[in-house]
């Protein structure tokens, strides 16, 4: 039997981003993906399950993944982490980007700064970051069990962009094959935005990095 569980939240509709609370079900410790406004649901949620909050992470730095970081942090006191590259987006709605559809995000200064092949763990349960740029310079997916959470670089019949600051479609491409596409067939895809697919589906069906694109 599986000792992860997950539970997908969206705080922020227009924008339809994941947030995922994933926790280990034994020993109860739990760690958040993406809080993407200061909705006080996933909070009430963890408080009603009695979970420990241990990491706070940042798939990448771009405002509409970031929004809720404060509350979380005031909340439980939890490390957040991100990949060194996008850390600066934190802290300027510039850089992040949500200047330009008319908030002024920002976040506290990242705890703990990424660089890809760092392990955590859940309980006896084993999270494992990997470095996939492209989307955005510091973007990461983050694998537990059978699960990987692929922020914006891999969606289900997509991938993210790379029109915005930092965007590379070469890198990104090359993060999906060399890393994602690596990893078992059946491991289930949870992307930043959209439903969930597995690693066989894209490795076959993607438009942009599956067998189809050569179609």
């Amino acid at each position: 039997m599986e000792q992860i569980e997950y539970k997908t939240f969206n705080l922020l509709p227009e924008f339809g981003t994941n947030t995922y609370l994933i926790w280990d079900k034994i020993s109860r410790e739990a760690f958040l993906i993406d809080v993407a406004s200061p909705d006080r649901s996933v909070v009430d949620f963890i408080r009603k399950e009695g979970l420990t909050l241990k990491y706070l992470f940042n798939t990448h730095g771009h405002g509409d993944h970031i929004a809720g970081n404060e509350m979380i942090k005031n909340e439980f006191d939890v490390p957040l982490l991100i990949h060194s590259a996008d850390a600066d987006m934190l802290l300027s709605s510039d850089k992040n980007l949500s200047t330009y559809w008319g908030q002024r995000v920002l976040s506290p200064a990242a705890d703990i700064k990424l660089t890809g092949g760092e392990e955590f763990s859940l309980g006896d349960t084993k999270i494992m970051i990997i470095h996939t740029p492209g989307h955005s310079q510091g973007g990461i997916s983050i694998r537990i069990e059978n699960l990987v959470f692929s922020g914006d670089t891999l969606f289900a019949g997509s991938v993210g962009r790379t029109d915005l600051p930092g965007g590379n479609m070469d890198r990104l491409i090359k993060s999906i094959k060399e890393k994602l596409f690596s990893l078992p067939e059946d491991t289930k895809i949870l992307p930043g935005h959209g439903p969930a697919s597995t690693i066989e589906t894209e490795m076959i069906e993607n438009p942009f990095a599956g067998i189809a694109a050569k179609l």
